[in-house]
């Protein structure tokens, strides 16, 4: 038997066709616009996606036994606002992840309605990008949009209910909400009160290995699947990932270096996060995680040697940087180009060069932008210490983690062991597993991940590195709070 894991990223939808086994099969990448109708604004039509997706299956399945298709998981991109009306149309362009227009309704929620107050009903305190303030920004400044909103939903969920017809979510990804009382797992009241939101209007929960539904009939028909194939809830892609990885038991890590970076540490059990830096949220395997997560970490790279260098070769740019380099580059840099979520909450915050003089070249600026995001990361995992978490491990996915170099930056910056697995697939792969175990190939999501992850080498720290880094570390602690007025008076001119 075989199963689909869907990977709904913000750039692209990729589709991997697995067998029970684990065996990739085939994959398909399809891409699809992203809309910046203003500065800070991020946007994207669930109709690309609809239309990806079509596409994308078509391909998969060409020269495919479709009829061996038993299951379909997928991981998506969290926090993304999709609104139907009662007519199941889409009211307006999905408000993404990374969209920051929400600074006032932050502002609003974090202080007003007080970090307490939130933190007791959600077990985390409001960023720009998570689903409520976008829910609250709708309210007040499209209010005929709102008046119209029959189903609210994330963006996974919306593509399983064009497969089902089931209006369903997960925890993981409704962690990301703001909406959810984590801890107890149910929508909170008080935060629906707050958003002015009725709980008609928010899905039904299902684990994430759980069915929520097969597929309808005409869709079935559509792809030439058979209409018994199941459809899992699924997870947000982060939760995704880390079952892709085998990031499932208690005190396990991984960090992914997508669009996104994040670090992602499982719990067996909740745990109270006092500091609100990084965020509680619950796990695709039934239990929960913390996860540090900052807006822009591949895509740095990619802006930086795309639109400043006006390259794609990123290989030869990494060349001319060896390991006598790491540590002793003056220059740094603030990964910041879309404001920063974790630890800092800063939407005004944005990309910075420092330290650069008359002999600093394109490599010195090159070889900043890929230890800037190690050390955002590191910010991450700094805070995960305060909390009494002790990782001398981590996992590493995603698609800056085929880079080598920067494997050997962040293993030496964070000062920990990067596993990196054979599968580099993530969310999708683990898509196609949490399928697999809903449908009994597997005992349960450990059993599955143990049986089917595999590691294929490690990055190991290397002390003279790590030391050197240590120190460029303290330096680079002190520049976001050396510049953050500036940052506001920037916005301000």
């Amino acid at each position: 038997m075989n199963y689909i894991g869907i990977d709904l990223g913000t750039s692209a939808v990729k589709l991997l066709l697995v067998s029970e086994a684990g065996k990739i099969l085939n994959t398909v990448s399809k891409e699809y616009p992203l809309s910046f109708p203003k500065s800070g604004w991020s946007e994207q039509d669930p109709k690309d996606w609809k239309k990806a997706i079509d596409e994308g299956l078509k391909e998969l399945l060409k020269d495919q036994d479709a009829l061996k298709v038993k299951g379909i998981g997928c991981g998506g991109q969290m926090h993304g606002l999709v609104i139907l009306d009662e007519n199941d149309e889409v009211i307006r362009p999905c408000i993404l992840w990374n969209d920051g227009r929400t600074d006032k309704e932050t502002r609003y929620l974090n202080e007003v309605i007080g970090e307490d107050v939130l933190t007791q009903n959600t077990a985390n305190i409001a960023f720009a990008g998570f689903t409520a303030p976008k829910i609250l920004w709708v309210r007040d400044n499209e209010k005929e949009n709102f008046e119209k909103i029959n189903k609210i939903m994330l963006p996974k969920d919306y593509i399983n209910y064009l497969l089902t017809g089931v209006f369903a979510s997960d925890y993981s990804d409704a962690s990301g909400t703001l909406l959810l009382d984590v801890k107890n797992k149910c929508w909170s009241n008080k935060m629906m009160e707050i958003c002015s939101v009725k709980e008609e209007q928010l899905p039904k929960f299902y684990e994430s290995y759980e069915v929520i539904g097969t597929l309808k009939k005409e869709v079935a028909d559509q792809y030439g699947l058979g209409d018994d194939v199941i459809v899992v809830a699924g997870a947000g892609d982060n939760a995704a990932a880390a079952i892709g990885t085998n990031t499932i038991k208690d005190g396990s890590c991984n960090i992914s270096l997508g669009t996104s970076g994040t670090i992602f540490i499982s719990c067996d059990e909740f745990k109270d996060n006092k500091n609100n830096a990084i965020h509680n949220f619950a796990h695709a395997n039934g239990r929960f995680h913390l996860m540090g997560c900052i807006l822009s970490a591949a895509s740095c790279n990619k802006w930086f040697c795309e639109e400043v260098l006006k390259t794609k070769d990123y290989s030869a740019l990494q060349e001319k940087i060896d390991d006598e380099r790491l540590g002793n580059n003056d220059v740094y840099f603030l990964p910041y180009l879309m404001g920063e979520r974790s630890p800092i909450n800063d939407t005004d915050a944005r990309g910075l060069f420092i330290g650069m003089d008359m002999s600093s070249d394109q490599s010195d600026m090159y070889q900043a932008v890929l230890e800037g995001v190690a050390f955002a990361i590191r910010d991450c995992l700094e805070v995960a210490k305060d909390l009494g978490i002790r990782i001398d491990t981590s996992k590493i996915c995603g698609g800056g983690s085929r880079s080598a170099l920067w494997r050997k930056i962040i293993a030496n910056v964070l000062g920990i062991r990067l596993a990196i697995p054979a599968s580099e697939e993530g969310p999708g792969y683990g898509g196609a597993m949490l399928a697999m175990t809903a449908n009994k190939e597997y005992g349960s999501i450990e059993e599955c991940a143990d049986r089917l992850i595999a590691i294929k080498g490690y990055e190991e720290v290397d002390e003279t590195i790590r030391e050197r880094y240590q120190k460029k570390y303290e330096i680079y602690k002190k520049i976001y709070p050396g510049v953050k007025q500036l940052f506001k008076q920037l916005k301000q001119a």
